[in-house]
């Protein structure tokens, strides 16, 4: 497995041998590996408990028997379907499994439902046949809202679907003693999965979070983890530049301390999904005390000219995949002067390897930039913001009022304030679709074009548990475009006085009244009926027309010819 990449290639390279060097007189390997928590912080709260993933593999090698029994008993449950409840680091792990590795002969499918948008929620409730479906109810606090909502409503399907088995169709995944692992024994469900609790959920994919979908899925469990063993002991190299994740961590801050802060993943196309969890790592365990390392995945390939200098590249290839774009692409972002960081795999199974790296290079990268990797202070002010919007609602009936702009005020409004090193957010409460992904794609390229400015996109509320966090306490860089549909037609949230729809209405509001809270300039744009037609509206604007084009080129002055006499 090729593990340590070159980083020669690199601009700046005096600025990486220093951190490196500085990462070798500290002993932050050393540190790390003997859960040093003065590396981070004198104080040390959610450090000492949260370093469980530098020793969870023996764990789950010790229980692959048990996994692999676990996914043949499903297997001859005659199991058609498995849809995962979860939210942030519940889900995006496994969501990268489910798009890198799709589901192997006989293995049922998977779904991975991590939003409260009523046509999300009923676009899997269509999709499957609730009598031979296993839900995996995933939740670390084994309260959290958008979880138990949507437990309510499958746990009501079950039970009026004829040929049900009840709870046996249910299965938690949670830390002890919590009210997931209590309501799991109360409602008789097949299974409870108890992690380690020293593990936050960002750092919980090769975990039972990760694995017991992964095994569901007909994975080979066990090379997955061989392959995390591995860079696991490369990661333990103390000298930093001889060290995969010391060194990719390094880099980043290096790179963010020399303003570079936006690490912007390139993937093969079969590692695309695997953004999204890098995001999640990142964002919420470096975006804090007003710095932070800034993520960009999933973003449209582009020419150079369309990035600024506030740019870091991380090229993840796959050998044997479709890699003629991605190659060219690296090559003209090398040419131009754009630092790369190249990462190879040999075979999709290196994600396990890969994994543990980024978790590894995190840790790394946090001590670099002085912060705390393991903390997300500012998550909890959107679930409270959440909590008094649906307060309003049960006591006065209705969502608050908010200004109403036209999609092109709030756009115009929006980059008004674009400056050098910004970058924007689009905020997309609504349901996915190919038509409504392609949308998004040419909203990101067309803003990078016009304005050169880094974008992200996320799916609300997935990104309140993913990058969040950075948007409040990271850097005070951000633009804020959030995109919110109708939610209509809406669906009930069984014994509740809310609806899936008014929830997520709820957790826009409420972000968008934190983000505010912050001086983080945001907008909110309405959908309306055709979300597609909408945004495709804004990358019209967006895209000056040949006119505009001819308009803006200055006319050669011509010098009058003198006319002769005759």
């Amino acid at each position: 497995m090729p593990i340590r990449p070159k980083v020669s290639s690199l601009l700046d390279s005096q600025i990486l041998t220093t951190t490196f060097d500085e990462l070798t007189s500290s002993r932050a390997i050393e540190r790390i590996w003997t859960r040093d928590h003065t590396l981070w912080k004198s104080n040390p709260t959610e450090i000492d408990n949260r370093l469980g993933w530098l020793t969870v593999l023996d764990h789950m090698q010790d229980g692959l028997s048990d996994l692999r029994s676990f996914a043949q008993a499903a297997r001859e449950a005659r199991t058609t379907d498995v849809v995962l409840l979860g939210m942030g680091g519940s889900s995006l792990g496994p969501e990268v499994l489910r798009c890198t590795f799709g589901s192997s002969k006989g293995a049922p499918r998977l779904w991975v439902l991590d939003s409260t948008v009523p046509g999300w929620v009923r676009q899997v409730t269509n999709a499957i046949q609730p009598a031979r479906t296993l839900f995996l109810v995933a939740s670390k606090s084994g309260g959290t809202i958008e979880v138990m909502s949507l437990f309510a409503h499958f746990w009501k399907l079950v039970h009026q679907t004829k040929g049900h088995r009840g709870g046996a169709q249910f299965v938690a995944i949670t830390d002890p003693g919590t009210g997931l692992e209590q309501l799991a024994r109360e409602r008789g469900f097949w299974r409870t999965f108890t992690n380690q609790p020293d593990i936050g959920g960002r750092y919980s994919v090769l975990s039972y979070f990760g694995l017991v979908p992964a095994a569901l899925l007909g994975l080979d469990v066990g090379k997955l983890l061989a392959r995390a063993l591995a860079m696991r002991e490369a990661c333990r190299h103390t000298a930093a530049k001889d060290n995969p994740g010391a060194a990719l961590g390094g880099m980043m801050a290096a790179m963010a301390r020399s303003g570079r802060d936006k690490v912007t993943l390139l993937a093969s196309p079969a590692l695309t999904s695997f953004g999204l969890w890098v995001e999640q790592l990142l964002a919420e365990s470096t975006g804090k005390e007003g710095t932070g390392l800034i993520p960009i995945a999933g973003e449209p390939l582009a020419s150079p000219a369309a990035y600024g200098s506030d740019r870091v590249f991380v090229s993840l290839r796959l050998r044997g995949d479709r890699n003629a774009s991605l190659d060219r692409t690296v090559s003209a972002l090398q040419r131009a002067g754009h630092p790369v960081y190249p990462l190879q795999l040999k075979d999709r199974y290196d994600l396990g390897g890969e994994f543990f790296r980024w978790e590894f290079a995190t840790a790394i990268a946090g001590h670099a930039l002085g912060i705390h990797p393991f903390d997300q202070p500012n998550v909890q002010e959107s679930k409270d913001n959440t909590g008094r919007v649906l307060k309003e609602v049960e006591t006065q009936g209705a969502l608050p009022s908010l200004a109403v702009l036209t999609p092109k005020q709030a756009l115009t409004q929006l980059l008004e304030q674009t400056a050098p090193n910004r970058y924007v957010a689009i905020l997309a409460y609504t349901t996915p679709s190919s038509q409504i992904e392609a949308a998004l794609r040419a909203l990101r390229k067309a803003l990078m074009v016009r304005h050169h400015l880094a974008t992200t996109a996320g799916y609300g509320p997935r990104y309140l548990h993913s990058t969040g966090q950075l948007h409040k306490g990271g850097p005070n860089s951000g633009l804020f475009l959030e995109l919110v549909d109708t939610m209509k037609p809406d669906l009930a949230v069984p014994e509740k006085f809310y609806t899936f729809g008014t929830l997520a209405q709820a957790q826009a509001i409420g972000d968008l009244q934190s983000l505010h809270t912050h001086q983080r300039p945001a907008v909110r744009i309405a959908l309306g009926p055709n979300p597609v037609r909408t945004i495709r509206s804004l990358v019209t604007f967006l895209t000056p027309t040949k006119a505009t084009r001819r308009k803006s080129v200055p006319k050669k002055r011509t010098t009058p010819t003198r006319r002769t006499r005759r």
